[in-house]
């Protein structure tokens, strides 16, 4: 791996833009770094945003790719934090994220890069929609994508197995969603007793990476805690969003089948994707890298997993894995180190690609 770790740029042209699936929701793309360069379309994980991907206290990922030459395209899809859905709206699944968000953001990225080579680069459950896509054969011609944390074949541990299970048929048909934030929970909140019971384990004292880790991560850890700049982690609230709980139900019925599976089956709209992902993998034309730190507690030992199967089942793929020593799962991005540790990784595969 080449090491990444000149000074973080301040250079770069950013510009933002906004558009509208086909089931009308709006959405946002961000572009920095170099113009007339092979670009990289960034998908975040489900209740953070694409302010992940470039954290101006680190030097960040897209700083790393502006330096190798690379043009970032940052996506808000319809889990974002920065956008109102986990909210309000109506509820989606990832069936959802598959078959209108990707494509329609591939779509847009796109129709401003010509010819330009275009990479995605997901991460946690924007990989699993990435999964179901690309299996679906609505994302052609990429020049390569690679999956952080998890990709085709979800696996949780045992304790977030029945987080899961609870969340779905005990809270998901009461309550719609949870803030992170825990300041904004107050004393006198109805839900005050389900945040306490949420967050009153663990090692940080802060009340709100303790609801990051019980509720985004049902009960395991997303990060190792000295990964993170300080940062980073005084900001959590603000990184972190309210977690809807409609999507429950699907990780429960993908982490049953250990595949990305179709959860509208009975609706002719979401037709086009596979019933399992997994079983259409041949459907893939293009090199994956599977990407995932080696204390990973949100999805242990699922992108492992997925190189095997598909070395089994489908050997004429290019797909490679790489763990990460000692990282966990959210801070391969997001951690202080990461620029040295972990993108250096992403920048050969996409040198590789490109021939460079």
């Amino acid at each position: 791996m080449t090491n990444r770790l000149p000074a973080r740029r301040d250079d770069r042209t950013d510009a933002e833009f906004r558009f509208r699936t086909a089931d009308g929701i709006d959405l946002m793309l961000r572009r920095s770094g170099p113009s007339d360069a092979p670009a990289v379309l960034f998908v975040h994980g489900h209740g953070v945003s694409s302010q992940m991907f470039d954290l101006p206290e680190i030097r960040n990922v897209t700083d790393v790719l502006a330096d190798a030459g690379y043009e970032s395209w940052l996506l808000d899809w319809r889990g974002s934090s920065r956008l109102p859905y986990n909210e309000s709206g109506h509820r989606y699944t990832l069936d959802d994220v598959a078959l209108y968000d990707l494509p329609a953001a591939v779509e847009q990225v796109r129709r401003r890069i010509g010819d330009r080579p275009l990479f995605v680069v997901a991460h946690c459950i924007g990989a699993l929609a990435l999964a179901s896509a690309l299996t679906a054969g609505l994302l052609p011609g990429l020049a390569g994508v690679v999956a952080q944390g998890v990709f085709l074949t979800p696996k949780v541990s045992g304790s977030s197995r029945v987080r899961v299970l609870l969340g779905s048929e005990l809270i998901g048909g009461r309550v719609t969603h949870l803030d992170s934030d825990f300041r904004k929970v107050g004393l006198w909140s109805k839900r005050t007793l389900l945040y306490a019971a949420l967050s009153r384990k663990g090692e940080c004292p802060d009340p709100t990476c303790r609801m990051v880790h019980h509720g985004w991560g049902m009960g395991s850890k997303l990060f190792e805690h000295d990964h993170l700049d300080p940062r980073t982690h005084d900001r959590l609230a603000d990184l972190f969003g309210a977690i809807p709980l409609s999507m429950l139900p699907h990780l429960r019925q993908m982490e049953l089948a250990r595949a990305v599976v179709r959860f509208n089956l009975d609706d002719e709209r979401y037709a086009a994707l596979p019933e399992n992902a997994l079983d259409s993998a041949g459907r893939i034309d293009c090199p994956v890298l599977l990407l995932s730190g080696s204390r990973n507690e949100a999805w242990p030992g699922a992108n492992k997993l997925c190189h095997e199967v598909l070395a089994e089942r489908e050997p004429a793929l290019d797909v490679r894995y790489v763990e990460v020593p000692s990282y966990g799962h959210l801070d391969t991005f997001i951690g202080r180190g990461a620029a040295l540790d972990v993108f250096g990784h992403i920048a050969d595969f996409l040198d590789e690609r490109c021939g460079r």
